[in-house]
């Protein structure tokens, strides 16, 4: 659902709020996500963004984690001011270590293929210009992620105003509410428009529980020490450390010790940092924007995220082809071999399939100094049409 309130007569600015509320519809449900979805519904939409004039884009228990990275991307390259609300779960992934937004589909021995890894999102919003981002959250986590959420392995990324909630997983045969959400929604519908800090500061004394997070990070202009109530705990900040875009300072050490030390997200939003100001400062398709897009690629190789990986290496290649390198060059066909490579990791048919025929495109322009490389791709999807897809 997405709607407009343009304001009378003059040109604004336009606002996008994204809302995004999901949980399992299994017995893995700790929270009733969507239960917030009709109170921020009942908001001006102005009051959502901030703006005079918004747009608000509703996700209610998506399935897909592919979708909802879509409309994700679609609304991080709005130009105006983005704000997403989350309601949600978070679950961590015991393989790589990651944390991961449940989805309506998600369950325990599925996390890695129906819900969204975090470092996905934060990934996006990092290409968006410093200080025009802001993250509202209310989550429960699950017994995993709440002991690495509480150890500082959370964030949004850096140049984005956050606050929230996280609790600790509900008591047996309980569901949680996104009551800090609900309060903002509350506020709001009585005609008051405080700022987000002191609205934070509000939600966080009335929705408790007492061992929950509150996450507050204001950097804009005029910013407030943001605090809830004396009977809540002082807001922290657990956003993961950054390195600045500073000229003359080197970030690939910082980068690779955070994918080494499994800080795969922190390490993915940096290198989007980097690469956001490759763009505004040389273009798309200039060297030093392709450098970091393909140092995200391989950061992704490093969080085995083959899906990923594939999908950047391709991006790369086909840049290097659109601004005119041939297609014998060394760097056009290492992003093509690196991108059939993480194609051939993928243990996800259905996946697999998706991205089988951007790859034979590629195949086809850049053969490669191998050969069979494009036969064996069709030789996987002839075994791929075998496989049934996963309900």
């Amino acid at each position: 659902m997405v709607i407009t309130q343009q304001d009378n007569g003059e040109q604004t600015v336009t606002g996008t709020a994204l809302l995004l509320a999901a949980a399992p519809a299994n017995k893995s449900c700790l929270i009733d996500a969507t239960s917030v979805l009709p109170a921020l519904a009942a908001v001006p939409p102005s009051a959502l963004t901030g703006t005079a004039a918004a747009s608000v884009v509703e996700l209610a228990d998506p399935v897909d984690p592919q979708t909802v990275l879509t409309r994700i991307r679609t609304a991080a390259a709005a130009p105006g001011p983005l704000v997403l609300y989350v309601a949600g779960q978070l679950h961590l992934d015991h393989r790589q270590r990651l944390l991961h937004l449940a989805l309506a589909r998600t369950t325990p021995s599925t996390l890695r293929y129906t819900a969204l890894p975090w470092h996905w999102l934060t990934g996006e919003l990092a290409l968006r210009r410093p200080d025009t981002t802001t993250v509202v959250l209310d989550l429960v986590a699950d017994g995993d992620a709440w002991g690495q959420m509480r150890g500082g392995g959370f964030g949004v990324g850096p140049g984005v105003r956050l606050f929230g909630r996280v609790s600790p997983p509900p008591p047996r045969r309980s569901t949680a509410v996104p009551g800090y959400l609900k309060t903002y929604a509350s506020i709001w519908r009585d005609g008051h428009r405080p700022p987000l800090a002191q609205l934070h500061a509000q939600a966080a004394g009335e929705a408790g529980p007492g061992d929950a997070v509150f996450l507050a990070v204001d950097g804009g202009p005029g910013s407030v020490p943001v605090a809830p109530r004396p009977s809540v705990p002082a807001a922290r900040q657990e956003v993961a450390p950054a390195v600045e875009a500073r000229p003359h300072a080197d970030p690939h050490p910082a980068i690779l010790a955070a994918a080494q030390s499994g800080r795969h997200g922190e390490a993915a939003a940096i290198a989007a940092m980097w690469e956001s100001t490759a763009l505004r400062t040389h273009g798309a398709g200039s060297p030093e924007a392709l450098h970091w897009l393909e140092v995200r690629a391989d950061l992704a190789r490093l969080a085995q995220d083959p899906g990923r990986s594939c999908e950047l290496w391709m991006a790369a290649a086909t840049a290097r082809l659109a601004r005119g390198e041939v297609t014998g060059t060394e760097d056009v066909e290492a992003a093509v071999d690196r991108a059939h490579h993480q194609w051939e990791q993928l243990g996800d048919p259905a996946q697999a399939r998706a991205l089988a025929a951007s790859l034979t495109r590629l195949r086809r322009a850049v053969p490669g100094r191998r050969p069979g490389a494009l036969e064996a791709i069709g030789r996987r999807i002839s075994a791929l049409e075998n496989v049934p897809a996963t309900p």
